[in-house]
């Protein structure tokens, strides 16, 4: 058995290395968006599930695999979760079509849902409580720093090694996640798992029925010649599913949600401003590395690149506003944040409009990190001190899942302001090609022009949307959170 320092040591980076995963899967992904298209022949709407996938599965299960880490063990469910993700991952390196990468991309988040609780409750678990504050901050910098580089590099690889080294991207995830699962299970300690924690299996399937019939019923509504019939069927799915969800949740004994969490206004607040405020957050970072790549034709690393900044300014920020927050309490702080987010998709929809992405998108994307840190620290700290101690951890379950509920629904909600924004602006000639498609060897100058304008226009639209839903999340703060 390996010491107590050399177990704590393995701890944090295995939690590191798990999280570093999770954290990069989105970005790099958007970023490698037009080589998986140009290689396997995706269109808009599954290109859209390539994403979505992964994010219903995580936002439905998330809650079900942090109650697994208190059933089955923090260490055993980890692994788990580790080695579904890693293996799934083979799945979507060696996927031929749309439709097998968009299974195993489901698969994936399934993984994720049961790796993403456990990295933080392992490091509470390993550390004593004066030493588990330094461990948490050195785990947020590096996953942090991971997220910021990961775009880059998996940039370089698809512009430099050819349109098929997307695939990389997930083949890299095999020796991450083994050298992970060699640190957990070799030198992390096992702890007692707690008696008589309940797992929600068939609260947690009927969510996922619901969030994915109305996620898909959205995606349809986007599509180049939209079926009315499909879309009511899906979405009435999801419709019957989520008020099945309400009516069980209301009748269990132990549901996923507690009631006396929503009996708190500003519980409520956060999660509000949360579903807001991620929803434009993933939209525009799902659409802007497509942009860049297809209507400024910029190189796939460059386009990567763009995180950079945003994630720089966000991590530097985040110890000032959250002692900002502990002066005044987590309004202020959150909503001056939203409307600094709000302020720059403003402006980074400029930039792309102007083709400045050194002048223009960069400082934007800089913008948007610093309001990103002024309402990330504080607004953790109000969902985790809100509520009684014993569901602390579940209240912060349940904003992660919010957060990645907003995700899953923006790429469906904004597919459709940006495909209509797209076909208004588009010639006739070019009808037949959705939003993002990449361009074909056969297309006159001219054509391509009117292409990147059509895009250009369809990003400025979906930017218009993210900022208002900004802005609305600064009301929601200023309204329904605290100050002192």
């Amino acid at each position: 058995m390996a010491s107590p320092s050399r177990a704590r040591a393995a701890t944090l980076t295995a939690a590191i290395l798990a999280s570093s995963l999770g954290f990069m899967d989105g970005a790099v992904v958007t970023v490698a968006i037009p080589a998986i298209r140009s290689d396997i022949g995706a269109d808009f709407g599954q290109i859209q599930w390539v994403s979505n996938g992964y994010a219903l599965m995580l936002s439905a299960l998330i809650l079900v695999g942090g109650a697994a880490g208190d059933r089955f063990g923090q260490r055993e469910t980890f692994g788990a979760g580790i080695l579904v993700f890693c293996l799934t991952s083979l799945g979507c390196a060696t996927a031929g079509s749309p439709e097998p990468l968009i299974i195993w991309r489901c698969l994936q988040g399934a993984g994720a849902a049961f790796m993403v609780p456990g990295s933080l409750a392992l490091i509470a678990l390993a550390f004593p409580t004066d030493e588990r504050g330094r461990a948490i901050g050195l785990w947020s910098m590096v996953s942090g720093i991971a997220a910021a580089l990961g775009p880059i590099v998996a940039g370089t690889l698809i512009q430099f090694a050819g349109p098929t080294a997307w695939r990389w991207i997930f083949w890299i995830n095999l020796p991450a996640g083994a050298l992970t699962l060699f640190l957990l299970f070799a030198l992390t300690p096992r702890h007692r798992p707690k008696a008589g924690t309940h797992l929600d299996l068939l609260g947690a399937a009927i969510v996922t029925i619901g969030l994915g019939g109305l996620a898909l019923g959205l995606t349809f509504a986007s599509e180049p010649s939209p079926s009315p019939r499909d879309i009511g069927l899906a979405l009435a799915i999801g419709v019957a599913a989520m008020v099945l969800f309400w009516l069980w949740e209301r009748r269990s004994k132990v549901p996923m949600l507690p009631r006396a969490l929503f009996a708190l206004r500003t519980f409520n607040g956060a999660n509000l401003l949360t579903f807001c405020l991620y929803f434009a957050l993933a939209g525009s970072l799902f659409f802007l590395p497509m942009t860049l790549i297809e209507a400024l034709q910029l190189g796939a690393a460059k386009a990567g690149s763009v995180y950079l900044p945003f994630t720089l300014t966000m991590a530097l920020l985040a110890r000032y506003s959250g002692a900002l927050s502990d002066r005044r309490g987590p309004r202020l702080p959150i909503a001056l944040g939203s409307v600094i987010v709000g302020l720059s998709f403003l402006t980074v929809a400029a930039g792309v409009a102007a083709g400045a992405y050194e002048y223009g998108v960069l400082p934007s994307m800089a913008l948007l990190g610093i309001g990103m840190g002024f309402v990330v620290p504080p607004l953790s700290t109000t969902v985790m001190t809100v509520a009684d101690e014993g569901l602390a951890g579940t209240a912060s379950g349940i904003n992660n899942g919010v957060a990645r509920i907003a995700g899953l629904f923006a790429v469906a909600a904004l597919g459709i302001v940006a495909a209509l924004a797209y076909r208004l602006n588009i010639d006739a000639d070019l009808a037949s090609a959705s939003y993002g498609e990449p361009a074909h060897a056969d297309w006159p100058p001219a054509a391509l022009a009117v292409r990147a304008h059509a895009m250009i226009v369809a990003f400025a639209a979906v930017s218009v949307a993210t900022a208002a839903l900004s802005f609305a999340s600064a009301i929601v703060a200023w309204r329904m959170l605290p100050q002192k």
